[in-house]
């Protein structure tokens, strides 16, 4: 009997299957709440320059009524020590800093839209523009504000002052330094309008 059974054949071992990976799975898409992501593609702003087509246009403000709106911006220009010291009224071949800042800040508030290829020309009502020098940073803060009675905001023209009145001193200084840098060109505050208030963090 033990002679037989060393004569039948061996069955093969079954092979060892081997797991297969899973198939990865296909999870749904998760659905983006506009409330919890404001900054999504689903709530972004349209851009109001841009007509159906995608084309640049001029906003037509022939439907809006007309009421008082108010813009505050402002902007830093870092002179450095040897430029700060230049703002001395005697010590600027070009006359007083500051003061010439100041008037090209108001000039440039009334022609904004002449620089700006979409932007309503509008009647201003106020235009101010005020500038601090700061000894210990060696730096000017500037403030420009700006008014009107009309259909649109004034943001842009307080923008434009305060740009440009930081672009001055950069001119009248620039001699002593090159390295002067312009900076937190930004909207502090406005009022008016459709969209009602806005005040910034920092303001």
């Amino acid at each position: 009997m033990a002679s037989l059974l060393r004569a039948l054949p061996r069955r093969a071992a079954a092979p060892q299957l081997t797991p297969s990976p899973a198939a990865p799975r296909l999870l749904p898409r998760p659905r983006v709440s506009p409330a919890a992501h404001p900054s999504s593609s689903l709530s972004a702003p349209r851009l109001s320059h841009l007509d159906a087509r995608g084309d640049a246009a001029m906003v037509d403000t022939t439907p809006k009524h007309s009421s008082a709106r108010t813009a505050r911006a402002a902007a830093t220009v870092r002179l450095g020590a040897a430029a700060f010291a230049a703002l001395d009224e005697t010590a600027n071949a070009k006359g007083s800093v500051l003061v010439v800042a100041r008037i090209a800040g108001i000039m440039a508030a009334k022609r904004t839209a002449e620089l700006l290829p979409l932007c309503h020309p509008l009647s201003l009502s106020h235009v101010a523009v005020t500038l601090r020098g700061d000894a210990e940073r060696h730096e000017v803060h500037i403030e420009a504000s700006a008014s009107c009675v009309g259909a649109t905001g004034v943001e842009m023209e307080a923008l434009t002052a305060a740009s440009v009145a930081a672009l001055t001193v950069y001119d009248m200084c620039k001699a002593a330094s090159k390295a002067i840098v312009i900076s937190d060109v930004r909207l502090l505050e406005k009022t008016g309008g459709r969209s009602g208030v806005y005040r910034a963090e920092s303001a």
